[in-house]
């Protein structure tokens, strides 16, 4: 009996023995072989020990429209830095811009208007034309968040304007007196911080907040709970207590405070949910930390210190074993530029292929499946 004529199972038992430059090489032997070594189930198990290949911890598949064959390869080139370097679009006023990505759309603020920008399906290049401009703020856009139906923003106008992405309608919340530094939105419950130092809830079915939490420091970042039970704040640090809270959303209590030490000033600029327990954070005191609420609410899993020195202003992960921050000293990772760039990485968002930074005056891309490493 051939080797290809093994039964599926049994072949599948025995591919789990090899690592990926075996399976490439194996996939050369015959036709069949090739046929059967490209399955994503052949490659599902090494994916996941790679960098960004849309394989989280828990087993969910990011992107199941990409071959996990190609995913693995355009690995070797986020473990290695091989990209090409772009800036696909560029302005002459500095700005504070934020970042969206859903699919094949871009979603770039840039001072009062939101744009959103195609992707090219194969390429990922950036398309120059907005296909749509959102706007309404009488000032610029300090965050927004995107749902499948809706776009949030929140504005230095203190306001926060949802816009229906289907039909384009615009709903207006009123209720904060300052600028919305920060804002996050999931199942129709939209969270909001602000500089009038207050948190506020909001449902899509009233203008008016539901709850309005009294925080007593300014507001820099805000994130949902995966399971829409809780979110957690940031705030600027300027007072004697935990800038990190866990909040209760149907009581709108304070469930917990994380930290213990804090320097004054060292506020928390981005907060990521990885999980219903694990988050990370990152802000002015130039740390990456992992808290599990799980686990002391005093002291965090692991942390990692930025090597310049720098304040980080957002975060972003793959689930897995990467995580991308923006700094301002460029960016943790990367180097955006070749020529001289004096701004921080205010936003970064990143696909299997394509890692996207806006800073004050460009938006800048790095293209990971450019000179592929090819494995023999």
């Amino acid at each position: 009996m051939l080797f290809s004529q093994l039964p599926e199972d049994v072949l599948y038992h025995v591919v789990s023995f090899l690592d990926h430059r075996s399976l490439c090489r194996l996939s050369q032997v015959c036709k069949s072989m090739h046929r059967f070594v490209n399955r994503d189930a052949v490659w599902r198990k090494i994916a996941k020990e790679f960098l960004n290949t849309g394989i989280t911890r828990d087993g969910t598949d990011i992107y199941p429209h990409i071959p996990l064959k190609d995913r693995v390869k355009t690995a070797q080139n986020w473990f290695n830095g091989v990209c090409k370097r772009a800036s696909p679009l560029k302005w002459k006023t500095k700005l504070l811009p934020w970042l969206q990505l859903d699919g094949d759309t871009l979603f770039l603020s840039q001072a009062a208007n939101i744009g959103a920008y195609h992707l090219h399906q194969g390429t990922r290049r950036l398309l120059r034309n907005p296909f749509q401009i959102y706007s309404g703020h009488q000032g610029d856009v300090c965050r927004f968040a995107v749902t499948d139906s809706n776009l949030i923003s929140g504005g230095s106008d203190g306001k926060i304007l949802v816009h229906n992405r289907r039909n384009h309608v615009s709903l207006e919340l009123s209720g904060h007196n300052q600028e919305v530094n920060c804002i996050d939105s999931k199942d129709g419950l939209i969270i909001s911080g602000s500089r009038d130092r207050t948190v506020r809830i909001w449902t899509l079915t009233s203008s008016s907040p539901r709850d309005t939490i009294p925080m007593y420091d300014r507001v820099w970042s805000v994130a949902i709970s995966p399971t829409l039970s809780s979110f957690a704040t940031g705030t600027a640090c300027c007072e004697n207590f935990s800038p990190l809270l866990i909040w209760n959303v149907e009581r709108s209590a304070c469930v917990c405070s994380l930290g213990s030490e804090f320097r004054r000033g060292a506020g928390v600029l981005d907060i990521i949910f990885e999980s219903p327990f694990q988050l990370f954070t990152c802000g002015y005191d130039t740390f990456i930390r992992l808290w599990d609420l799980r686990l002391s609410p005093r002291s965090c899993v692991m942390e990692w210190e930025e090597p310049h020195d720098s304040t980080l202003y957002c975060i972003q992960t793959d689930g897995n074993h990467m995580i991308a921050s923006g700094s301002s000293y460029y960016g943790v990772f990367f180097q955006l530029s070749s020529d001289p760039v004096s701004s921080p990485v205010y936003c970064l968002r990143f696909s299997s292929s394509h890692l996207y930074a806006a800073l004050a005056t460009a938006l800048h891309s790095l293209d990971f499946k450019q000179s592929p490493i090819y494995i023999r």
